[in-house]
């Protein structure tokens, strides 16, 4: 009998302790709570924008960028929205070619109250210009807020960073 009270003691102890362990890991990660559904939305409108982007539809990318676009770029300082589509679109014309991807396990998304949110990541970048083939440019950095209007998310600050620091191909 004493064995069995023993052994019920032991998993008791066991079961109360894996509970607590659990509770302080979970309580020491990043809240998400509200994250999720944000999280899923920006994830959807990124891919969406970058597959325009990466097939060199100018008029379904201009649909994700806001009027007052501010491009902040380590190596190409500031630029705002005509310049970007003009270089989008000269890009296009010239057959050079650049894809992104999202690097997988790195996108986090957060709530900006009822403004909108920002997106932090790393996309890896592809070029390939007329009759070459496709190569790996880097793996750089990148921070986008993005405002929810009406419903509709629009791209309003871009950040890409770490061009020199990154291990780039």
């Amino acid at each position: 009998m004493n064995k069995r009270i023993l052994t019920i003691s032991i998993l008791t102890i066991l079961v109360f302790a894996t509970a607590i362990g659990q509770n302080s890991i979970k309580n020491s990660l990043p809240t998400v709570t509200g994250q999720t559904e944000v999280y899923k939305e920006i994830y959807q409108v990124d891919s969406a924008m970058f597959y325009a982007f990466n097939n060199c539809d100018s008029i379904g990318y201009r649909k994700f960028l806001a009027d007052d676009l501010e491009f902040y770029h380590d190596q190409g300082g500031l630029h705002f929205l005509d310049e970007e589509m003009r270089s989008i679109k000269e890009m296009c014309d010239r057959n050079s070619h650049i894809r992104r991807e999202l690097i997988k396990g790195t996108l986090e998304v957060y709530k900006l109250a009822e403004f909108g949110a920002v997106e932090i990541g790393v996309h890896r970048i592809y070029h390939r210009n007329k009759g070459e083939a496709e190569h790996i440019s880097g793996d750089y950095k990148f921070i986008h807020v993005w405002q929810k209007t009406n419903g509709v998310w629009k791209l309003k600050r871009i950040i890409s960073y770490g061009h020199d620091n990154m291990n780039n191909n």
